[in-house]
């Protein structure tokens, strides 16, 4: 017990290495913003390639299914045998994808080039989170926030993208994003080998004796339904967020008859909120408790998410910032919550829900756009805004003491 005690305390005393930490949310960055050209694009290509909604949502469904199926893949292998020089070849992966966007001459080619992107992020995801992990120190929740700050402020990006770039100069400008694929095999590289430094067979030799005397007593069926339930939020938050990524811009121009420029504006606003939602919840998990946080963040969408299809154009503006800033919070903190309730188990859980973050909202973004088909995509929007009220299941999760 002594001996587990003092693993442990050496754990809690290890330093925060914040250049890796800022390393990886560049990389995330980068990454996310050659990702976010995709649905970006999606305004341009509607036209020039006489794309219906439903062929737009398999779009999105190609890109994050791949990476879905692949990263908890990536994941257990990492945690059974960590390849530190696979982050930059990853990107790779991601550099094809974003050549073959801006040459792809119809539909089917648009799939494979996305289908790249994909595998480009599969790798990318559970790695990086990993490297994320191994240099959080005693922070864990700062240190998943500062990676995926830098995730969604890339996201963020593809609105301005579609008004300042795309719109003005069409689908070949997309091949400037391979710059930013080269910065981010560089930068990855210089990781990688910080990453192979680090005493990787010892450390996982040691998480299982730290846990040993510290985790509480949470029985298997406590934990598989804690899984479950945060299955669930990621569900409802990453489904509202692809409505709004994918769609939003949509309904405002059929609903207000505004430029596809003007509605890009909107969505850049929801997406930039996001990004600074993300920063703020991993230091508030770290000192108020994950479970409330997380409870804050998927159910505190709610009243905005419900009064945004009937609002003005202004207020539609407000609500869907303000849903924004407050849904986007949970992700990195639901991993970190993961990871504790699976200790040892640092690449399966970064694999298993960034890999259900990109499915799900593929699978959704595919449904919805057949459903937009069908009926309209103001009926999708009205749909979509009860999604958040599944953050009620978070009263059943186990309280924060009850992990490791």
């Amino acid at each position: 017990m002594n001996k587990a005690a003092a693993v442990v305390k050496s754990a809690v005393n290890q330093a925060t290495v914040y250049p890796i930490l800022f390393a990886v949310s560049i990389v995330h960055l980068l990454n996310d913003a050659m990702q976010s050209a995709i649905p970006a694009l999606f305004p341009v290509l509607k036209d020039s390639l006489s794309l219906s909604y439903g062929q737009i949502g398999w779009i999105t469904f190609a890109m994050n299914v791949t990476a879905s199926v692949l990263q908890p893949v990536v994941g257990v292998y990492s945690d059974i045998r960590p390849r530190p020089f696979i982050l930059p070849f990853g990107v790779i992966f991601t550099l094809l994808g974003v050549v073959l966007v801006a040459f792809a001459p119809s539909y089917i080619w648009m799939l494979l080039a996305v289908t790249f992107i994909g595998i480009g992020s599969s790798v990318f995801h559970p790695e990086s989170s990993r490297v994320a992990y191994l240099a959080a120190g005693p922070r864990r929740g700062l240190a998943q926030s500062i990676f995926q700050v830098g995730g969604n402020f890339g996201s963020s990006l593809g609105p301005l993208m579609t008004a300042l770039i795309f719109v003005p100069l069409g689908q070949f400008s997309v091949i400037w994003f391979s710059i930013a694929a080269l910065i981010a095999i560089g930068i990855q590289y210089r990781v990688a080998k910080w990453y192979s430094a680090q005493d990787l067979q010892p450390r996982k030799k040691k998480t299982s004796v730290e846990h040993a005397g510290t985790r509480r007593a949470l029985s298997k069926a406590a934990v598989v339904g804690a899984m479950i339930i945060l299955v669930l939020l990621v569900f409802s938050k990453n489904v509202y967020m692809v409505s709004i990524t994918n769609f939003y811009s949509f309904f405002l121009i059929d609903s207000f008859g505004i430029s596809k420029q003007t509605a890009q504006w909107f969505l850049f606003a929801f997406l930039a909120s996001s990004a600074v939602g993300t920063f703020f919840g991993g230091p508030l998990a770290d000192r108020y408790g994950r479970r409330k946080i997380i409870w804050l963040s998927i159910l505190g969408a709610a009243p905005f998410s419900l009064l945004l299809p009937y609002a003005s154009l202004f207020w539609s503006g407000v609500l869907v910032v303000c849903a924004g800033f407050v849904l986007s919070s949970a992700f990195s903190i639901i991993v970190v919550y993961a990871q504790e309730l699976l200790p040892g188990k640092v690449g399966l859980v970064s694999g298993l829900f960034f890999g259900l973050a990109f499915g799900l909202a593929g699978i959704g973004s595919a449904i919805l756009g057949h459903y937009a088909d069908a009926t309209s995509i103001e009926t999708v929007m009205k749909i979509c805004a009860f999604l958040p009220l599944i953050g009620l299941l978070t009263i059943f999760l186990p309280k924060d003491h009850e992990l490791a």
